[in-house]
């Protein structure tokens, strides 16, 4: 052994940010199902810490279009490479298994394919196209890419599928995006929901950001202020966790009771609906909150405001 190389030690979590270990045998079952139907999902993927309590709850987000990203953010935890042939018998088996578990309300999400012409946007289609012919009634929430130099054409042709709800996460504030999102761009992330809006108002719009990068107060504020300017309807706020020791490291693990301020500020500044907590992720109790995000739109019950309460 080198006895001189690096120690790698590990931050230390806070109490509100600890998680079990799951256990139970719906999330084996979940598991189970998503081998059989040879899917992946951003729940392993991204080592989500919320895995054990959706999978225990049948709510998986599935990740479509392979487990292999061709970009390498320094946040996240999916494999960077080259990506394998898009599977043509992905969307029937997303549709089935969203069948088999009885699905309300599914979220679809993808790795960067920058290797495809149209960056994958066809999958997607046709992954909401099998749903709706296999569960009509199931409500479909899409978490897509920025399709780098190709996103008009892709927003085009998934609007058009009409999922109830587009998301694309700005992930953080854009000083940040040379060192922890370079191959992204803030303000094309921002057309892209704002083209979304402009193709079919009908359509929830939701974006998220991560907390605990070294991220200014007021660079969020801002954050905030743009994701208005282009009329997203949902904000999610949510800890950055370094995923292993190459990753980012974690520059401050943020309160609960300051996650509830931004909460806060946020609703003042006319979200239809905001989820801010240590735990929050993008598509964590996404039906819930799809129903939510409906109940504020509708003026017959209300038209107000709504905040997600923390979730421990």
């Amino acid at each position: 052994m080198n006895d001189m190389a690096p120690i790698v030690t590990r931050q230390r979590k806070p109490d509100w940010i600890r998680v079990k270990a799951p256990t139970s045998a719906g999330f084996a079952k979940t598991r189970e199902l998503m081998r059989a139907k040879s899917l992946t999902t951003v729940c392993e993927e991204a080592a989500c810490p919320n895995i054990g309590e959706c999978w225990s709850k049948k709510h998986a987000t599935v990740m479509i279009l392979g487990d292999t990203c061709t970009r390498a953010c320094a946040f996240c935890n999916v494999k960077t490479g080259m990506p394998r042939a898009v599977d043509p018998m992905e969307p029937q088996n997303v549709a089935d298994a969203a069948a088999q578990m009885g699905l309300q309300h599914i979220v679809i999400t993808s790795v960067d394919r920058d290797d495809l012409p149209d960056g994958g946007a066809s999958q997607f289609v046709k992954v909401i196209q099998a749903i709706r012919r296999s569960n009509p009634i199931t409500t479909i929430e899409i978490l897509t890419p920025d399709f780098r130099n190709k996103a008009q054409a892709a927003i085009e042709r998934i609007v058009e599928a009409r999922p109830d709800v587009y998301n694309h996460n700005l992930e953080t504030v854009p000083r940040l995006y040379p060192t922890i999102r370079p191959g992204a761009r803030y303000y094309a992330s921002l057309r892209l929901l704002e083209s979304v809006k402009r193709h079919d108002p009908s359509i929830f719009t939701k974006s998220g950001v991560m907390l605990g990068l070294g991220e200014e107060r007021l660079e969020v504020h801002q954050v905030m202020d743009d994701m208005r300017c282009a009329d997203i309807d949902f904000l999610t706020m949510g800890q950055y966790l370094q995923p292993t020791p190459r990753h980012a490291k974690v520059a401050e693990f943020v309160t609960p009771k300051a996650f509830d301020a931004y909460a806060g500020i946020a609703r003042a500044k006319g979200f239809a609906l905001v989820a801010s907590s240590p735990l929050t992720r993008s598509s964590y109790h996404a039906g819930d909150d799809f129903a939510k995000l409906r109940m504020a739109r509708d003026p017959k019950l209300g038209g107000v405001p709504v905040h997600v309460p923390a979730r421990a």
